[in-house]
């Protein structure tokens, strides 16, 4: 009852030693395993480098949805892992037969498929033996609802590392957990002293949709720690609602970003690099020729697989800093990342 209550706050846990298997909560739903997962389907991006991280690649039985080439540290082991560019239906994914599904985003959980195709609630799931998790930074308000609908007390950083605890215990991988975390948080702590007082630049993260429209990363999309954590400040961090928020663009030019980033995506052999055409979209277009990211040179590419919650995160947040304070955090400084 108590992990129930604790809604989507990543990080309570508990070990059933009575009956011999261990649970945790994940997003108010209990996670119970009796021993470490054997078979597990890893879709989108943040779980598949996730898992190559804790060292289970080996118990991959498929992966599914790169936004991006995975970081270099993982891309050995996922040329040896199954991967299947699109989502598989709920049919196909059982026929892997998994006993674990692995989600970077809620899409997959819905009850109507919103967005990708759906493997079916989790609770669904859970009927027929198959436990599974959605990365916390982003858990929906309700099983069978898509990541749009987010607590936005759960986007921070530190739930990833609740997650790598919690996973480290489902697993029976703690020690590769806690490892991670440490690289993590030293390596964020460092660009957070880097930039400690220096003057703090406002980001908008633009997506170019099909047919001219614009959208940005809202205050309760992850992008927004990342900006946060590299010394700047989300511009449009007051719109809560969604992560991916519709305007127009005179909103963006009464905005008046000092930077903008472009969110390329999907394909699992994009680099940074393939979002420079989205640069020219944006920085050749008239009306905009007026806002400061433009006129100062300051549109960049950046991969909507940067923005994700998971492992990824100091790489991140070390590579945005050196865009937006280029005098105090050098590109020879960014860690481990596909550049």
């Amino acid at each position: 009852m108590v992990l129930v209550l604790a809604g989507c706050a990543a990080g309570d846990s508990s070990e059933d030693v009575a009956a011999g298997g261990t649970t945790v909560s994940n997003c108010g739903i209990d996670v119970t395993v009796d021993g470490p997962p054997e078979r597990v389907y890893a879709a989108y991006q943040p779980a598949i480098e996730i898992a190559h991280a804790l060292g289970i690649s080996d118990r991959l039985v498929e992966t599914a949805f790169l936004d991006a080439q995975v970081l270099p540290d993982y891309a050995e082991a996922q040329d040896h892992a199954a991967y299947v560019e699109r989502l598989p239906s709920r049919e196909a994914l059982l026929a892997t037969g998994p006993d674990f599904v692995l989600s970077g985003y809620n899409n997959v959980f819905t009850e109507d498929g919103a967005g990708d195709t759906s493997f079916g609630t989790r609770a669904g799931l859970a009927e027929v033996g198959i436990q599974s998790w959605i990365l916390s930074p982003l858990c929906p308000s309700a099983d069978g609802l898509s990541d749009e609908a987010i607590d936005p007390a759960t986007v921070r950083v530190d739930t990833i590392f609740d997650d790598l605890r919690d996973f480290g215990t489902l697993f029976g991988v703690e020690e590769r957990a806690e490892e991670i975390i440490a690289d993590q948080r030293t390596r964020i702590e460092a660009v957070g002293t880097a930039v400690a007082g220096a003057p703090r630049p406002s980001v908008a993260i633009v997506l170019l949709d099909e047919g001219g429209g614009i959208r940005v990363a809202g205050g309760v999309d992850f992008g927004t720690q990342i900006i946060e954590h590299a010394g700047g400040v989300n511009a449009f961090e007051d719109l809560t609602e969604r992560r991916h928020v519709e305007i127009d663009l005179e909103e963006l030019m009464r905005r008046d970003p000092d930077v903008i980033l472009t969110s390329t995506c999907c394909d699992a052999s994009y680099t940074r690099e393939d979002g420079a055409e989205e640069v020219r979209s944006i920085v050749e277009n008239p009306a905009l020729a007026g806002v400061a990211a433009v006129r100062d040179d300051a549109v960049y590419p950046f991969l909507f697989a940067d923005r994700a919650a998971g492992v990824r995160a100091a790489h991140a947040i070390e590579l945005l800093a050196s865009l937006l304070h280029p005098d105090l955090v050098e590109p020879g400084q960014v860690g481990s990342g596909t550049e």
